[in-house]
């Protein structure tokens, strides 16, 4: 299946660069979504899709590998983990996206121009599902990367940059 991302805005991320290792892509994707299935976080499936950022690029061949996570319960946030190599290391992010429909849209385009943050339309309990979803994916994923820097000893970066900061 392949994703298109144009009306999404990211608002939370993390990534690092592992050296020397861009011939583990495969186990990390394998790790993570084994980490996820083991983790039974109810409601949440996940998928492998080619994702580009529009739709010519998805056309002319700029896709690129990634794991589709959703929470049934919160339809409007979508992971994206990917995996890639970069020369001779191995590239490892996660995306946390949210397509607002088009009031919130403008509202944060406002705030933009008013250097204001975004602002999401969430309940207390809707924010706190949120952020153990994501959570929860985070752990999976970065115990999937862990898995390679271990033997190698490099240390990779613990918390998120966005609005969650999860660690």
């Amino acid at each position: 299946m392949a994703v298109t991302l144009k009306k999404e805005v990211v608002v939370d991320e993390w990534w690092t660069l592992v050296e020397g290792a861009a011939d583990k892509v495969e186990q990390v994707f394998k790790d993570t979504e084994d980490n996820i299935k083991n983790s039974k976080a109810p409601d949440v499936s996940f998928e492998r899709v080619k994702v580009s950022s529009s739709f010519l690029g998805g056309v002319f061949g700029g896709q690129r590998d990634f794991i589709h996570i959703k929470d049934k319960h919160l339809p409007k946030f979508d992971m994206y983990i990917g995996v890639r190599q970069y020369g001779t290391h191995l590239d490892c992010t996660w995306y946390l996206t949210n397509e607002p429909g088009l009031i919130w849209r403008l509202i944060n385009m406002a705030l933009v121009f008013f250097k204001r943050k975004l602002v999401l339309n969430l309940t207390l309990f809707d924010e706190h599902d949120l952020r153990v979803y994501a959570t929860v994916v985070h752990h999976c994923f970065r115990t999937a990367v862990e898995k390679i820097t271990k033997v190698t000893g490099q240390e990779i970066p613990k918390s998120s940059k966005g609005f969650l900061g999860i660690s």
